[in-house]
């Protein structure tokens, strides 16, 4: 039986480590990892992950940047390489008008056929005609 596949994209994965108020759906974020340090399901994020939540840690928290992306890149997350899915990407920006950041993460899930869970609501309105993506509050453990 083949584990089922979720993309967490940056807006997710910040929530693991960033706790403040401007962090909406953290409690969910947290089931959702405490749900794949389980077994309950495989990750795979693309391998620009790092550097996106890099910046952001680096602007949202720049005294605790550098552990707490160490605490992630402990995880050691099962990447994408972008060769696997630049096309996929590409073809999205051009279709929605989003970033490549953004759609990597989606590109990712589409080509591995899993669902992209992301926080970021204005991307899914964007690329609401795709598949293989849901809202973190709506994710079903």
């Amino acid at each position: 039986m083949t584990a089922r596949i979720l993309v967490p994209d940056a807006s997710v994965l910040l929530k693991w480590v960033l706790n403040s108020s401007d962090e909406p759906d953290r409690e969910r974020a947290v089931a959702f990892r405490s749900a794949w340090l389980e077994g309950e399901f495989e990750l795979l994020v693309p391998s620009i992950w790092a550097y996106e939540v890099g910046n952001v840690l680096g602007l949202k928290a720049p005294r605790q940047a550098s552990k707490l992306l160490e605490l992630l890149l402990a995880l050691d997350l099962k990447e994408v390489s972008a060769s696997e899915i630049a096309a996929t990407a590409l073809s999205l920006m051009g279709r929605y008008k989003v970033t490549f950041y953004d759609a990597a993460y989606h590109a990712s899930a589409i080509v591995h056929e899993g669902t992209l869970v992301t926080a970021d609501a204005r991307y899914l309105k964007k690329t609401a005609a795709e598949r293989h993506a849901v809202l973190l509050r709506d994710w079903k453990g």
